[in-house]
């Protein structure tokens, strides 16, 4: 794999295009791909702005995960494939940690995905049953069998739209741009002004920036670095746009662009999200999360606009959560495609199949059903408990911080003579002092998300459960890949044939005499 790529990236070669259909994607993009070892399956219809908004977040951001995403695009940019962070970390790492490796990033990527569809959905099922609860005054409030039912139907709805709505959703992802910053803007012109007519003064900016309420058993240092989770998670599927890297078009640019611009914008709109909450919610944060609407974010929006104003306002966050979820399914349908190309999870033969079929052609229909039947199940652990349902959103974290981590840290440690930038590039001098920081970055967070939020001597109802859930994940991989799948996996593997080739330089030649032909008679 590292000859066919090293060879195939020279600069005085011209890579074959490889095409299914010639209206799947353009020259440039197709050539890329074909220089990565795969023809093109899928439609690439995803612009710049489109593909951004795939891991488009509103929320609080933080330095350390933008530092992230630009080591991610040096390498997005170099090799854009959907199944990006396993295959760069196969590319990269030294020969006898390639396929095992490469084994263990796949599996915690398409793991830490289908973890983010888990809990964006199980999030959305929440807002939509508080906004009953809200509509009946507080008086109702939703059993777990009610909310992991309204998750499932969520799960189900967004796997219909991805299979039957593949030509619409590069639109639906542009509307979504719009949506969540008329959001954010919407909201820090009406909160302020609510809060002042109804509940006046709004809150101070010592009260903004420098009161801290810390409600857990740690010491408050330590307390103010948990509060990190929120941006780690609210900006935890960035890698999203990679893994659309093969419907994009002109991803070489577009990808990295999407990735930067992504957690760019989360950072100024998040902090401004942030500011305008902290300067009109009420001081009495345990009543804010105790809301009996059982949605802290109903209740301050009802406590500075009232009954109708909350209400408007949370079907606006429902509906931005919703389209979150349904970007999150296609991430990781295109991850999970891309590792059973690969032959990498049980059954990929059957899964790596892209449909044909009129309404749904170019579509990964099998993968994109078999990613909501995991998400289905695994949501199962919501019904036991808050623990366990926590354990949903931590699932995404720690799963897909080690997918980012393990091949930025490949290519520092051993592929510094194999990396060829691509069209994006932060530069000789900042690429290798980028990725360092974002590696150690990465190995707190990690850590971060499995310690207990709620202090250091946790009961069963508020223990961190993340280290055993990700554990089991990593470690059952690493068997699996040992005991069974290290006959079979031996990395990424090419779907350029010499017959393709072969095919293609014929046609590139006809189109070529014709054009000489061509300009012949009008000569």
């Amino acid at each position: 794999m590292d000859d066919m790529v090293k060879s195939s990236r020279s600069r005085d070669e011209k890579p074959p295009i490889l095409v299914d259909s010639p209206d799947l994607a353009e020259v440039g993009d197709t050539e890329l791909l074909a220089t990565l070892g795969y023809k093109q399956e899928l439609r690439r219809h995803y612009s710049t702005v489109q593909i951004f908004a795939v891991a488009f977040r509103w929320l609080a951001a933080s330095c350390f995960i933008f530092i992230v995403s630009l080591a991610l695009a040096d390498l997005a940019s170099a090799m854009p494939t959907a199944g990006g962070l396993y295959f760069w970390t196969h590319y990269f790492a030294a020969e006898e940690w390639k396929n095992p490796l490469s084994f263990l990033v796949g599996y915690s990527n398409t793991m830490g995905l289908i973890g983010g569809i888990c809990s964006i959905d199980y999030g959305f099922a929440n807002m939509l049953l508080s906004m009953i609860s809200l509509a009946r005054d507080g008086n109702w409030t939703a059993s777990r069998p009610v909310i992991y039912g309204t998750y499932v139907a969520t799960v189900v709805f967004h796997g219909v739209i991805a299979v039957f709505g593949g030509r619409i959703m590069p639109k639906i992802q542009s509307v979504c741009i719009f949506l969540n910053i008329g959001l954010v803007v919407a909201t820090a012109i009406a909160l302020p002004v609510g809060k002042a007519q109804n509940d006046p003064p709004v809150n101070s900016g010592s009260y903004i920036f420098g009161d801290v309420e810390n409600y857990t058993t740690w010491p408050t240092g330590w307390a103010f670095m948990l509060a990190w989770l929120s941006p780690i998670w609210t900006i935890g599927a960035f890698d999203s746009c990679v893994h659309m890297s093969e419907e994009a078009t002109h991803a070489a640019k577009a990808v990295p662009l999407g990735i930067i611009a992504s957690t760019g914008m989360c950072g100024i709109l998040g902090f401004l999200s942030m500011m305008i909450i902290a300067a009109s919610m009420k001081q009495d944060i345990q009543g804010t999360l105790n809301s009996s609407f059982g949605q802290p974010m109903a209740q301050i929006y009802y406590d500075a606009l009232g009954k109708n104003g909350a209400l408007g306002f949370m079907a606006v966050v429902m509906t931005v959560q919703f389209f979150m979820g349904l970007s999150i399914v296609l991430a990781a349908s295109r991850q999970s495609w891309a590792f059973s190309r690969d032959g990498a999870l049980p059954f990929s033969t059957f899964f790596r199949k892209v449909s044909q079929s009129k309404l749904t052609r170019y579509q990964p229909v099998r993968m994109v059903c078999g990613v909501i039947g995991a998400s289905a199940i695994i949501g199962l652990l919501s019904l036991i408990d808050n623990a366990a349902a926590n354990a949903l959103f931590s699932l995404a974290v720690a799963g897909n911080d080690l997918a980012w981590l393990t091949p930025i840290l490949a290519r520092l440690l051993w592929g510094q003579d194999k990396f060829v930038p691509g069209e994006f590039y932060t530069g000789k001098y900042l690429s290798k002092p980028i990725a360092w920081v974002a590696v150690v970055y990465m190995g707190f967070a990690i850590v971060l998300c499995m310690i207990p939020t709620e202090g250091p001597n946790p009961g069963a109802a508020n223990m961190n459960y993340t280290v055993v859930i990700n554990g089991a994940l990593w470690v059952g991989a690493l068997l699996y890949y040992y005991i069974h799948a290290r006959k079979t996996f031996k990395g990424p593997q090419t779907t350029v044939s010499p017959e393709d080739e072969g095919k293609q330089f014929e046609a590139e030649a006809e189109a070529e005499a014709e054009a000489i032909d061509g300009e012949m008679k009008k000569g």
